[in-house]
Protein backbone atom coordinates (compact mmCIF):
# COMPACT_ATOMS: atom_id res chain seq x y z
CA UNK A 1 0.00 0.00 0.00
CA UNK A 2 1.62 3.49 -0.89
CA UNK A 3 2.22 5.58 2.10
CA UNK A 4 2.85 9.19 1.39
CA UNK A 5 5.29 9.48 4.73
CA UNK A 6 7.94 7.29 2.79
CA UNK A 7 8.08 9.29 -0.40
CA UNK A 8 7.14 12.75 1.70
CA UNK A 9 10.01 13.11 4.57
CA UNK A 10 9.05 14.57 7.90
CA UNK A 11 10.92 18.17 8.26
CA UNK A 12 11.61 20.46 11.49
CA UNK A 13 12.32 24.23 11.24
CA UNK A 14 14.61 25.31 13.46
CA UNK A 15 14.12 28.82 13.08
CA UNK A 16 10.29 28.98 11.97
CA UNK A 17 9.77 32.76 12.81
CA UNK A 18 11.18 33.74 8.83
CA UNK A 19 8.27 31.92 7.49
CA UNK A 20 6.12 34.83 8.01
CA UNK A 21 8.12 36.66 5.09
CA UNK A 22 6.48 34.17 3.08
CA UNK A 23 3.33 36.69 3.76
CA UNK A 24 4.65 39.22 1.69
CA UNK A 25 5.33 37.34 -1.60
CA UNK A 26 1.43 37.71 -2.79
CA UNK A 27 1.86 41.14 -2.05
CA UNK A 28 4.93 41.71 -3.67
CA UNK A 29 3.12 39.83 -6.65
CA UNK A 30 -0.13 41.50 -6.92
CA UNK A 31 2.14 44.95 -6.90
CA UNK A 32 4.28 43.74 -9.66
CA UNK A 33 1.85 42.77 -12.13
CA UNK A 34 -0.29 46.22 -11.37
CA UNK A 35 2.65 47.87 -12.56
CA UNK A 36 3.98 45.48 -15.24
CA UNK A 37 0.02 45.90 -16.78
CA UNK A 38 0.42 49.84 -16.28
CA UNK A 39 3.90 49.87 -18.11
CA UNK A 40 4.57 51.72 -20.85
CA UNK A 41 6.55 50.71 -24.19
CA UNK A 42 9.96 51.83 -25.36
CA UNK A 43 9.31 52.95 -28.27
CA UNK A 44 5.70 54.04 -30.08
CA UNK A 45 4.56 52.11 -32.89
CA UNK A 46 4.23 54.38 -36.39
CA UNK A 47 1.71 52.45 -38.64
CA UNK A 48 -1.29 50.95 -40.32
CA UNK A 49 -3.33 49.48 -37.67
CA UNK A 50 -3.45 46.30 -39.71
CA UNK A 51 0.45 45.60 -38.68
CA UNK A 52 0.69 46.68 -35.26
CA UNK A 53 -2.41 43.70 -34.98
CA UNK A 54 -0.31 41.29 -36.79
CA UNK A 55 2.53 42.20 -34.61
CA UNK A 56 0.81 41.65 -31.62
CA UNK A 57 0.12 38.13 -32.78
CA UNK A 58 3.46 37.46 -33.66
CA UNK A 59 3.97 38.18 -29.77
CA UNK A 60 1.24 37.71 -27.84
CA UNK A 61 3.10 35.33 -25.56
CA UNK A 62 5.57 37.93 -24.31
CA UNK A 63 3.66 39.15 -21.70
CA UNK A 64 3.42 35.58 -20.34
CA UNK A 65 6.72 34.90 -19.92
CA UNK A 66 7.07 38.24 -18.07
CA UNK A 67 4.44 36.59 -15.43
CA UNK A 68 6.47 33.68 -15.40
CA UNK A 69 9.58 35.66 -14.57
CA UNK A 70 7.97 37.32 -11.71
CA UNK A 71 6.60 34.15 -10.53
CA UNK A 72 10.72 32.54 -10.81
CA UNK A 73 11.73 35.62 -8.79
CA UNK A 74 9.16 35.07 -6.12
CA UNK A 75 9.83 31.42 -5.75
CA UNK A 76 13.77 32.14 -5.70
CA UNK A 77 12.66 34.46 -3.03
CA UNK A 78 10.49 31.63 -1.57
CA UNK A 79 13.67 29.33 -1.10
CA UNK A 80 15.54 31.49 -0.04
CA UNK A 81 13.39 32.32 3.12
CA UNK A 82 12.93 28.41 3.68
CA UNK A 83 16.65 28.51 3.94
CA UNK A 84 16.60 30.83 6.60
CA UNK A 85 14.22 28.75 8.35
CA UNK A 86 16.70 25.87 8.54
CA UNK A 87 14.55 23.09 7.68
CA UNK A 88 16.25 19.63 9.12
CA UNK A 89 14.68 16.03 7.93
CA UNK A 90 13.81 13.69 11.06
CA UNK A 91 14.74 10.93 9.35
CA UNK A 92 18.33 11.93 8.82
CA UNK A 93 20.24 9.76 10.91
CA UNK A 94 23.59 11.77 11.23
CA UNK A 95 21.85 15.14 12.75
CA UNK A 96 19.26 13.03 15.44
CA UNK A 97 19.83 10.15 18.32
CA UNK A 98 17.68 8.73 20.84
CA UNK A 99 17.70 9.88 23.98
CA UNK A 100 15.67 8.09 27.01
CA UNK A 101 13.72 10.20 29.18
CA UNK A 102 13.34 7.01 31.77
CA UNK A 103 16.05 4.14 31.20
CA UNK A 104 16.18 1.51 33.89
CA UNK A 105 18.76 0.69 35.66
CA UNK A 106 19.41 -3.54 35.75
CA UNK A 107 21.80 -5.42 37.82
CA UNK A 108 22.65 -8.81 36.77
CA UNK A 109 23.41 -11.00 39.18
CA UNK A 110 25.02 -14.37 38.06
CA UNK A 111 26.06 -17.45 40.18
CA UNK A 112 29.36 -18.72 38.74
CA UNK A 113 29.64 -22.05 41.59
CA UNK A 114 31.55 -25.00 40.59
CA UNK A 115 27.91 -26.35 39.68
CA UNK A 116 27.36 -23.74 37.17
CA UNK A 117 29.78 -26.35 35.19
CA UNK A 118 27.07 -28.71 34.96
CA UNK A 119 26.43 -30.33 31.72
CA UNK A 120 22.77 -30.31 31.23
CA UNK A 121 22.93 -27.41 29.30
CA UNK A 122 25.15 -26.74 26.69
CA UNK A 123 27.91 -26.82 26.74
CA UNK A 124 27.21 -26.25 30.61
CA UNK A 125 25.20 -23.61 32.91
CA UNK A 126 27.48 -21.04 32.99
CA UNK A 127 27.78 -20.66 29.14
CA UNK A 128 24.66 -21.02 28.22
CA UNK A 129 23.31 -18.26 31.55
CA UNK A 130 26.22 -16.11 29.32
CA UNK A 131 25.12 -16.54 26.30
CA UNK A 132 21.75 -15.66 27.11
CA UNK A 133 22.87 -12.38 29.07
CA UNK A 134 24.58 -11.30 26.37
CA UNK A 135 21.55 -11.38 23.94
CA UNK A 136 19.00 -9.64 26.94
CA UNK A 137 22.20 -6.76 27.02
CA UNK A 138 22.25 -6.48 23.24
CA UNK A 139 18.56 -5.85 22.70
CA UNK A 140 17.99 -3.15 25.43
CA UNK A 141 18.27 0.77 24.78
CA UNK A 142 19.06 3.56 26.96
CA UNK A 143 19.26 1.51 30.13
CA UNK A 144 22.17 1.52 32.17
CA UNK A 145 23.43 -1.99 32.96
CA UNK A 146 25.58 -4.06 35.67
CA UNK A 147 26.96 -7.25 36.54
CA UNK A 148 27.61 -8.70 39.74
CA UNK A 149 29.49 -11.81 40.11
CA UNK A 150 29.06 -14.51 43.06
CA UNK A 151 30.05 -18.04 44.53
CA UNK A 152 31.06 -18.44 47.70
CA UNK A 153 31.50 -14.49 47.42
CA UNK A 154 30.81 -11.50 45.44
CA UNK A 155 32.15 -8.71 43.71
CA UNK A 156 30.97 -6.38 41.09
CA UNK A 157 32.30 -7.12 37.39
CA UNK A 158 30.82 -4.03 35.75
CA UNK A 159 28.88 -0.93 37.28
CA UNK A 160 26.14 -0.23 35.83
CA UNK A 161 26.64 1.33 32.24
CA UNK A 162 25.53 2.55 28.89
CA UNK A 163 29.07 0.97 27.26
CA UNK A 164 27.39 -2.60 26.82
CA UNK A 165 30.61 -3.70 24.71
CA UNK A 166 32.55 -3.48 28.10
CA UNK A 167 29.92 -5.32 29.80
CA UNK A 168 30.09 -8.00 27.40
CA UNK A 169 33.81 -8.14 27.56
CA UNK A 170 33.05 -8.43 31.47
CA UNK A 171 30.47 -11.44 30.58
CA UNK A 172 33.07 -13.21 28.43
CA UNK A 173 35.48 -13.47 30.97
CA UNK A 174 33.44 -14.81 33.64
CA UNK A 175 34.69 -18.09 34.97
CA UNK A 176 34.52 -20.36 38.42
CA UNK A 177 38.28 -19.94 39.25
CA UNK A 178 37.78 -16.28 40.33
CA UNK A 179 35.85 -17.13 43.47
CA UNK A 180 36.19 -19.34 46.57
CA UNK A 181 33.25 -22.23 46.15
CA UNK A 182 30.01 -22.21 47.27
CA UNK A 183 26.74 -20.13 46.94
CA UNK A 184 25.89 -17.09 48.28
CA UNK A 185 22.88 -16.28 47.41
CA UNK A 186 22.14 -13.39 49.92
CA UNK A 187 25.95 -12.09 49.19
CA UNK A 188 25.12 -11.90 45.62
CA UNK A 189 21.10 -10.25 46.06
CA UNK A 190 22.95 -7.86 48.69
CA UNK A 191 26.06 -7.07 46.56
CA UNK A 192 23.12 -5.94 43.84
CA UNK A 193 20.91 -3.62 45.82
CA UNK A 194 24.22 -1.90 47.03
CA UNK A 195 25.49 -1.22 43.36
CA UNK A 196 21.61 -0.09 43.12
CA UNK A 197 21.81 2.73 46.34
CA UNK A 198 20.53 5.87 44.56
CA UNK A 199 17.19 6.58 45.26
CA UNK A 200 16.23 8.73 42.73
CA UNK A 201 16.04 6.29 40.18
CA UNK A 202 12.82 6.06 38.65
CA UNK A 203 13.32 2.09 38.01
CA UNK A 204 15.60 -0.17 39.59
CA UNK A 205 15.95 -3.85 38.64
CA UNK A 206 17.98 -6.71 39.52
CA UNK A 207 18.12 -10.40 37.71
CA UNK A 208 19.60 -12.96 39.93
CA UNK A 209 20.11 -16.17 38.46
CA UNK A 210 21.64 -19.37 40.14
CA UNK A 211 21.65 -23.20 40.73
CA UNK A 212 21.76 -23.88 43.83
CA UNK A 213 20.47 -22.55 47.12
CA UNK A 214 22.22 -20.76 49.60
CA UNK A 215 25.35 -21.88 51.65
CA UNK A 216 27.78 -19.85 52.16
CA UNK A 217 27.63 -15.78 53.00
CA UNK A 218 26.92 -13.77 56.11
CA UNK A 219 23.92 -12.14 54.38
CA UNK A 220 20.52 -14.32 54.48
CA UNK A 221 18.53 -14.04 51.80
CA UNK A 222 15.10 -12.98 52.85
CA UNK A 223 17.73 -10.05 54.16
CA UNK A 224 18.78 -8.64 51.08
CA UNK A 225 15.28 -9.36 49.39
CA UNK A 226 14.14 -6.90 52.27
CA UNK A 227 16.29 -4.57 51.55
CA UNK A 228 15.53 -4.30 47.97
CA UNK A 229 12.18 -3.61 49.08
CA UNK A 230 13.36 -1.01 50.72
CA UNK A 231 15.17 0.61 48.08
CA UNK A 232 12.11 0.41 45.77
CA UNK A 233 14.03 -2.33 43.53
CA UNK A 234 12.82 -5.31 42.12
CA UNK A 235 14.36 -8.47 42.20
CA UNK A 236 13.64 -11.28 39.34
CA UNK A 237 15.25 -14.57 40.39
CA UNK A 238 15.52 -17.46 38.23
CA UNK A 239 16.56 -21.12 38.69
CA UNK A 240 18.72 -22.74 36.50
CA UNK A 241 18.77 -26.87 35.99
CA UNK A 242 17.19 -29.69 34.22
CA UNK A 243 15.01 -31.72 36.25
CA UNK A 244 16.71 -34.99 38.09
CA UNK A 245 20.08 -35.09 37.86
CA UNK A 246 22.61 -33.58 35.76
CA UNK A 247 26.56 -34.31 35.13
CA UNK A 248 27.73 -32.25 37.89
CA UNK A 249 31.91 -31.45 38.41
CA UNK A 250 33.24 -32.87 41.46
CA UNK A 251 36.53 -31.49 42.76
CA UNK A 252 38.82 -34.44 44.33
CA UNK A 253 42.44 -34.79 45.08
CA UNK A 254 43.34 -36.16 41.88
CA UNK A 255 41.59 -32.94 40.12
CA UNK A 256 37.70 -32.30 38.77
CA UNK A 257 35.80 -35.11 37.32
CA UNK A 258 32.06 -35.10 36.38
CA UNK A 259 29.27 -37.23 38.54
CA UNK A 260 25.39 -37.54 38.15
CA UNK A 261 24.54 -35.38 40.75
CA UNK A 262 20.47 -34.28 41.78
CA UNK A 263 20.05 -30.66 40.87
CA UNK A 264 18.64 -29.19 43.83
CA UNK A 265 17.48 -26.04 43.50
CA UNK A 266 16.25 -23.92 46.25
CA UNK A 267 13.14 -22.73 44.89
CA UNK A 268 11.27 -21.79 47.68
CA UNK A 269 13.76 -19.10 48.59
CA UNK A 270 13.85 -17.53 44.77
CA UNK A 271 10.42 -17.92 45.24
CA UNK A 272 10.24 -16.04 48.83
CA UNK A 273 12.64 -13.08 47.07
CA UNK A 274 11.00 -12.34 43.98
CA UNK A 275 7.48 -12.07 46.24
CA UNK A 276 9.04 -9.66 48.89
CA UNK A 277 10.68 -7.70 46.25
CA UNK A 278 7.87 -7.52 43.85
CA UNK A 279 9.49 -9.30 40.91
CA UNK A 280 8.66 -12.90 39.92
CA UNK A 281 10.32 -16.54 39.94
CA UNK A 282 11.43 -18.02 36.89
CA UNK A 283 12.84 -21.98 36.40
CA UNK A 284 14.93 -22.61 33.46
CA UNK A 285 15.46 -26.08 31.96
CA UNK A 286 17.27 -25.81 28.98
CA UNK A 287 18.57 -22.96 27.03
CA UNK A 288 15.78 -21.82 25.50
CA UNK A 289 13.87 -21.88 28.21
CA UNK A 290 16.21 -19.85 29.63
CA UNK A 291 16.17 -17.39 26.76
CA UNK A 292 12.48 -17.04 26.98
CA UNK A 293 12.67 -15.94 30.81
CA UNK A 294 14.76 -13.19 29.48
CA UNK A 295 12.46 -12.36 26.60
CA UNK A 296 9.85 -11.91 29.46
CA UNK A 297 11.66 -9.79 31.79
CA UNK A 298 13.03 -7.57 28.80
CA UNK A 299 9.18 -7.45 28.33
CA UNK A 300 7.80 -6.52 31.82
CA UNK A 301 10.58 -4.14 31.85
CA UNK A 302 9.79 -1.97 28.86
CA UNK A 303 8.67 1.33 30.36
CA UNK A 304 11.48 3.84 29.17
CA UNK A 305 10.31 6.63 26.69
CA UNK A 306 12.17 7.78 24.04
CA UNK A 307 12.83 11.47 22.75
CA UNK A 308 14.53 12.37 19.47
CA UNK A 309 17.40 15.00 19.85
CA UNK A 310 19.86 16.96 17.66
CA UNK A 311 23.40 15.42 17.85
CA UNK A 312 24.75 18.10 16.25
CA UNK A 313 23.82 21.30 14.25
CA UNK A 314 22.14 20.98 11.18
CA UNK A 315 23.58 23.53 7.94
CA UNK A 316 22.58 27.09 9.14
CA UNK A 317 21.48 27.38 5.18
CA UNK A 318 20.71 24.13 3.51
CA UNK A 319 22.48 24.19 0.63
CA UNK A 320 20.45 22.79 -1.86
CA UNK A 321 17.46 25.43 -1.10
CA UNK A 322 20.57 28.05 -1.91
CA UNK A 323 21.74 26.55 -5.12
CA UNK A 324 18.27 26.50 -6.75
CA UNK A 325 17.76 29.55 -5.50
CA UNK A 326 20.18 31.45 -7.07
CA UNK A 327 19.70 29.17 -10.78
CA UNK A 328 16.47 30.78 -10.53
CA UNK A 329 17.65 34.42 -9.83
CA UNK A 330 20.80 34.06 -12.43
CA UNK A 331 18.05 32.46 -15.19
CA UNK A 332 15.85 35.21 -14.40
CA UNK A 333 18.46 37.88 -14.71
CA UNK A 334 19.57 36.60 -18.15
CA UNK A 335 16.09 36.53 -19.43
CA UNK A 336 15.14 40.47 -18.18
CA UNK A 337 17.78 41.73 -19.42
CA UNK A 338 18.31 40.60 -23.07
CA UNK A 339 15.28 38.98 -24.42
CA UNK A 340 12.74 40.02 -22.75
CA UNK A 341 13.19 43.12 -20.75
CA UNK A 342 10.47 44.48 -18.36
CA UNK A 343 10.92 48.19 -17.04
CA UNK A 344 8.41 49.47 -14.55
CA UNK A 345 7.27 53.58 -14.98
Amino acid sequence: MFDAADVIPEVDLLQPEWLYLLLLLPIVWWISRTRLSKSQPDHLFTGYSSDLNQLRGKNRWIPQVRKLILFVDLSAAGLMILALARPISKSHESYIQEQYKNGIDIMLAIDVSASMLAMDFEPNRLEAAKTVAKEFIEGRKGDRIGLVVYAGEAYTSCPTTLDYKTLIEQIDRLGMDQLENGTAIGTGLGTAVARLRDDNLPSKVIILLTDGSNNAGQIQPQTAAELAKAKNIRVYTIGVGSNGEAPTPVITPFGIRYENMPVEIDEETLKSIAKTAGGNYYRATDEQSLRNIYKEIDQLEKRKQSDKQLKVDPPHAPIYLLVISLILIAGSFVLKNTFFPIHYD
